[in-house]
């Protein structure tokens, strides 16, 4: 799709949420380009590589979140260096920054003189916290400070982080949104705007159901591991007889019912601990013992066919290899040459648009 064919970003954000914005109006056809300080050897994610990396290439974590961009290394603390990206910027439609507090206008890159030189101009600002400004927000910062890493984990272990950095792509998506009504109020106006969007706040946004819960019971929510608070069996994991692990998602009565017509155990059904989700809630872990006894005689290829031909909602556990071995992920792959490296990621963009006729 190349719906911003024509459309011109320079990127000169770093590490995740920024890029990853960068990258998105890149995957639908805007031409991007990333500029990278030199005196500090560019994105510093470039360094952030596994051991089983090698040295010599550009890292995956860098490669995830800067596809087709055109870059360039700079010297920030340069006047030529600036003038150049401001030569860009004249005629650019979006600048993406994600520069420390005090660095944007040392680098004539603030709000305020952007928007004085060029009112055309659609600003997307990323920042860590929303009020203390000169903190350094990292995401796992991020993810202790919100909540987060509180509810996640399981009962009787520590708060534990998400695997992957969930907060800095909030954020990003919560300033691609903001981008995408700053592009449509300037096809009306002609005139650019600042869209500002902190970690914190973006975190704070995604709290949903579990915020809501304590702001109209007062009760703090509690880690779990994978169980819904709400929902049972919703997050129980139960292995199979070929050791394979399955997660249920049953999240009404009728769903109940099949499971327990899967099992060919209408007895279970019919047990007033568990004939309703509120009961089963309550009795979830005398549930749990009687259907991880189920599992254990049936195969998973065996249990994922008749649940989906009865309507069970399940997840298989996959690693990483099986879920590309799956059609989805598999052509979701975006490949791209990278300084001379070949590179891959997932597409961020996950919509299809078709015209209307």
């Amino acid at each position: 799709m190349e719906l911003f064919k024509g459309l011109k970003v320079v990127d000169c954000s770093s590490v995740l949420a920024g890029p990853q914005v960068g990258t998105f109006f890149a995957e639908l056809g805007a031409h991007v380009l990333k500029f990278e300080n030199a005196k500090t050897n560019g994105d510093v994610t470039r360094t952030w590589q596994t051991p089983s990396e090698s040295k010599e290439k550009i890292s995956s974590y860098y490669s995830s979140v800067n596809y087709k961009k055109e870059i360039h290394f700079v010297d920030l603390s340069n006047e030529v260096d600036i003038a150049r990206i401001h030569v860009e910027l004249a005629t650019a439609d979006v600048i993406l920054t994600n520069f420390k507090e005090g660095d944007s206008k040392k680098f004539q890159l603030d709000a305020e003189f952007l928007s004085e030189k060029f009112p055309q101009l659609i600003q997307g600002i990323i920042r860590g916290f929303e009020f203390e400004r000169n903190r350094l927000a990292y995401d796992v910062v991020l993810q202790a400070e919100t909540g987060f890493m509180y509810i996640n984990g399981t009962t009787d272990g520590p708060p534990t982080k998400m695997p992957l950095a969930l907060i800095d792509m909030l954020a990003a998506h919560q300033l691609k949104e903001g981008i995408l009504c700053a592009l449509i109020q300037k096809a009306k106006t002609g005139k650019g705007s600042c869209v500002e969007v902190s970690l914190e706040k973006a975190a704070l946004a995604s709290l949903a159901n579990q915020a809501s819960y304590f702001l109209m019971t007062g009760n703090i929510p509690q880690r779990m591991g994978s169980l819904h608070p709400n929902i049972a069996p919703y997050g129980e994991l139960f292995q199979t007889k070929d050791e394979k692990w399955i997660v249920l998602a049953v999240g009404s009565d009728d769903q109940f019912r099949k499971l327990c017509g899967l099992f060919r155990n209408e007895d279970v059904s019919r047990d007033i601990r568990f004939t309703s989700n509120t009961a089963r809630v309550k009795n979830r872990t005398v549930l749990f013992d009687i259907l991880q006894i189920e599992f254990k005689k049936i195969s998973c290829s065996d249990f994922e066919l008749q649940a989906q031909v009865k309507g069970v909602p399940y997840g298989r556990v996959r690693n990483m290899k099986e879920v590309f071995e799956r059609e989805a992920a598999s052509t979701s792959i975006l490949r791209d040459v990278i300084e001379g490296d070949d590179t891959q990621r997932m597409a961020s963009v996950a919509f299809n648009i078709r015209m209307n006729n």
